[in-house]
């Protein structure tokens, strides 16, 4: 019943105006709309998107619709990320809850559930305002830590989780611990062969390292294009090197498509280790390696990461200290 109160069908019911898309594009995914009642009431603006509503709804324990549509609307106004946002007000809320936050470092019960502290909770990051403004604003890890609990931040790297939690989707879990930028669905959406279309078992952890790889590399070509990640919904990677070299007039098939992108996330992770990552900084969250879930069809399961991370290195050609052998970046033609 709470899920419905925020759901797709109850904001296009509630508060849509009308859906629209990019220029010239056909899926039209975006949408705008307006708060029509109670105390947001007039207030307008893009989305939310899915993401968004998770991230500010359901992540936060909030059911009260206008009250995500609103986060969502200040995010945009601020400059923020949806996602980071929403999970580290949640992040703040459980360090409220658990009482590692004094009562007095928030101006409002920081609380699950509290349409008006997430709103009044994403104005104060938005404009660094007083004690709790400044701390939220640095997002979820370094909140966490000023408190003495980093482990409440859901996040790799420091980037905070989107909305598939890896104890269920094995696949995913990997993609976010090794993911160049922290945890991202958008850098490896096994989500699709491992939960829309079912071609991949998602609790299973035989063969993650490859397909995490392949998507990997797919969406690191594909985003050098400027083609929407979107468009792989409706067509694969064969089709876009077609339309990449008849664009350019570079002659580029599948097999070399693919090779762009490895030699991208290859350069990213050079770059990353001269930065000072580690194979250390592969991994996920303690909660989620070892508290199980609750309740639900993933009931009981962890992230068993170790059991991918190894086979991950072996296909990228890397060592097991996560570094690209000089075997591998010479037939990436990076050794220079």
């Amino acid at each position: 019943p709470e899920a419905e109160k925020i759901s797709g069908e109850t904001l296009r019911e509630r508060n849509l105006i009308r859906n629209e898309g990019c220029a010239e594009c056909p899926i039209g995914c975006g949408r705008v709309t307006e708060i029509k009642e109670g105390k947001y009431k007039g207030a307008h603006g893009g989305g939310p998107e899915y993401e968004s509503v998770w991230a500010l709804g359901a992540m936060c324990g909030v059911s009260d619709l206008d009250a995500v549509v609103m986060a969502n609307y200040l995010c945009d106004k601020y400059g923020m990320d949806t996602i980071t946002a929403g999970s580290t007000v949640a992040c703040g809320m459980e360090l409220y809850e658990e009482g590692y936050m004094p009562k007095e470092d928030s101006p409002f019960p920081l609380t699950f559930g509290s349409g008006e502290a997430l709103v009044e909770a994403i104005k104060l990051m938005g404009e660094q305002k007083g004690k709790l403004g400044k701390l939220l604003a640095q997002g979820s890890y370094r909140l966490g830590e000023h408190y003495g609990h980093p482990e409440l931040s859901m996040s790799v790297k420091k980037q905070e989780f989107p909305a598939y939690d890896p104890r269920g989707i094995k696949g995913i879990g990997l993609e976010y611990a090794t993911s160049n930028r922290g945890a991202c669905h958008v850098r490896g959406y096994t989500i699709a062969p491992e939960v829309l279309t079912g071609a991949a078992d998602r609790l299973k952890y035989e063969g993650k390292g490859e397909l995490v790889k392949i998507f990997q590399d797919l969406t690191s070509a594909l985003d050098s294009t400027g083609i929407c990640l979107f468009t792989t919904f409706g067509m694969g990677g064969e089709d876009i090197a077609l339309l990449l070299s008849t664009a350019t007039g570079f002659k580029v098939d599948i097999n070399e498509f693919m090779k762009i992108g490895e030699r991208i996330w290859n350069l990213e992770r050079l770059f990353n280790l001269k930065a000072g990552f580690t194979r250390k900084d592969d991994t996920l969250p303690m909660r989620i390696l070892k508290e199980p879930i609750k309740t639900g069809p993933s009931k009981g399961e962890i992230e068993e990461l170790d059991k991918m991370l190894d086979d991950y290195y072996k296909v990228r050609g890397w060592d097991k200290n996560g570094i690209p052998t000089n075997e591998k970046l010479k037939a990436l033609g990076l050794l220079d």
